[in-house]
């Protein structure tokens, strides 16, 4: 199976210092520093970062539960909005909420809520936070 690999440098003390995150296919680079993830400065995060493949992979693995079940969409979009918060001395990611609006024709709203369902809990990068609390709303268009 795959293996993917990113990588990341930074440079400084925490508050002052900056960084670079390089996904290791070359599809993107960004800066990163203390504004940009605790504050609203230029640059991505991490958090921006683990947002973008949870979206990608539960989008994916929807279409993929819906295609098997005979339902193959036309359209899945979603939003992962992943909250960074203090906890005790330090910070942790409390929870992810994932918002979905689908396009797939012929389908009712009971099984498309258990598909998305399904997709929530099983896609991989789903499993790979499963100590965080995520949640899904699913919208049929």
């Amino acid at each position: 199976m795959a293996m993917r690999q990113s990588d990341a440098e930074w440079r400084g003390d925490l508050k002052s210092g900056s960084g670079k995150m390089r996904l290791g296919s070359g599809a993107f680079e960004g800066s990163y520093s203390f504004p940009s993830r605790f504050e609203n400065g230029q640059g991505t995060n991490p958090e921006e970062l683990i947002a973008a493949a949870h979206a990608g992979c539960f989008s994916m693995a929807l279409s993929a539960g819906l295609s098997q079940a005979g339902h193959t969409p036309t359209r899945v979009h979603t939003t992962a909005k992943v909250h960074l918060e203090k906890a005790g001395a330090g910070f942790a990611i409390s929870r992810i909420e994932l918002e979905c609006e689908a396009e797939i024709p012929g389908i009712d709203e009971a099984t498309f809520q258990e598909q998305a369902n399904g997709a929530k809990a099983n896609c991989p990068v789903s499993k790979a936070l499963a100590g965080t609390q995520i949640s899904l709303t699913a919208k049929l268009l």
